[in-house]
């Protein structure tokens, strides 16, 4: 049975799912505050039940965020239209957090050729220096979670920002 290059791994990583240190919030809201109220007030929770992805899960006070264990997000609206509120920003083309790798984790930093986090980068957001070294470019990265997940040793990590 084939087994692949990011399941190679994956027994150096026993916490998969527990890198996000903080809530991240949805796609397309830029307003902590509103996120606050108006999250928290809505008893429909459809933002769950349309992501097609998964991804979005609803903590123990029923405030949806998101969980990049498994898939990221594709930015498809589907829980921006199901919104019953009106806060979100449609304009707002990434997620508001922070995606960092750890070099004492990274296979590639430690010269294990690897590139089970920039094949699935659509925004093309992680550089390596030569084969090596693979860097997050704030520029480009929309902190969309795919490259957490597939990482065979949990070495990138998401954290929301304020």
């Amino acid at each position: 049975m084939a087994t692949s290059r990011r399941d190679l791994f994956t027994f150096l990583s026993p916490k998969r799912g527990e890198s996000v240190a903080k809530k991240i919030r949805l796609p397309y809201c830029d307003d902590v505050s509103l996120f606050q109220k108006h999250c928290t007030a809505c008893e429909t929770k459809s933002c769950v039940n349309v992501c097609e992805q998964e991804i979005i899960k609803l903590d123990k006070e029923g405030v949806p965020y998101l969980v990049f264990d498994k898939q990221g997000c594709t930015f498809c609206d589907d829980c921006f239209e199901a919104c019953p509120e009106e806060f979100l920003n449609q304009e707002l083309t990434y997620i508001q957090a922070k995606v960092e790798i750890n070099v004492l984790k990274c296979l590639s930093w430690h010269q294990t050729m690897c590139f089970s986090c920039k094949d699935p980068c659509v925004d093309d957001a992680i550089n390596f220096l030569g084969l090596f070294r693979p860097e997050i470019d704030e520029e480009r990265c929309t902190n969309c979670g795919y490259c957490i997940g597939v990482c065979p040793v949990d070495a990138i990590t998401i954290q929301g920002v304020s």
